[in-house]
């Protein structure tokens, strides 16, 4: 299949992947658990996330579809198995910290995501450099987002009483 084959698939693919798992667990400005946090100066405006997210998702689709085109690479199938843990724990995150209210673990979450990522762009550099630069972003904005969780924990020691988590239920 033609790289613009594969970018056809991926790109939808992980944007789809990554905007439900932000709708399902009710992420952003409107949700009442966020909401109630001491948020940290440098959070940004709601409307940055909406835009921030589908561009780095656009940039892992693309580079998804380089190292998928680059079929025989040596270390492709070592580098689509980072890229897919790294991914796994990308949809992960939203559900975690919007959904069950659990910062800290978020914040070893974000972590451990920049670290695989990282080790995924050196795994993408010799199959396809441009691959491992479309991760460059997506690394600046996790870093930012762990910098910004890091605060967020700090500030809400009790963050995950403040309101009832979706994924908790009472039956009474």
């Amino acid at each position: 299949m033609s790289y613009w084959r594969w970018a056809l698939v991926t790109v939808p693919a992980i944007v789809l992947l990554g905007s439900l798992s932000g709708l399902l667990s009710g992420s952003g400005y409107g949700n009442r658990w966020f909401s109630a946090l001491d948020l940290p100066a440098i959070t940004p405006p709601g409307w940055v996330f909406g835009t921030v997210w589908p561009a780095l998702y656009i940039c892992l689709g693309l580079s998804l579809a380089m190292v998928l085109h680059a079929r025989g690479a040596k270390g492709r199938g070592f580098a689509l198995l980072l890229f897919f843990i790294q991914l796994a724990g990308n949809l992960m995150w939203s559900p975690l910290f919007f959904g069950a209210h659990q910062v800290t673990s978020a914040l070893y979450l974000i972590i451990f995501l920049l670290m695989v990522t990282l080790a995924t762009a050196f795994a993408f550099s010799p199959i396809r450099k441009a691959a491992a630069w479309l991760l460059v972003p997506y690394m600046a904005w996790l870093s930012f987002a762990a910098i910004l969780t890091f605060q967020i924990d700090q500030r809400n020691p009790d963050a995950e009483t403040l309101v009832p988590a979706a994924a908790s239920t009472q039956i009474g």
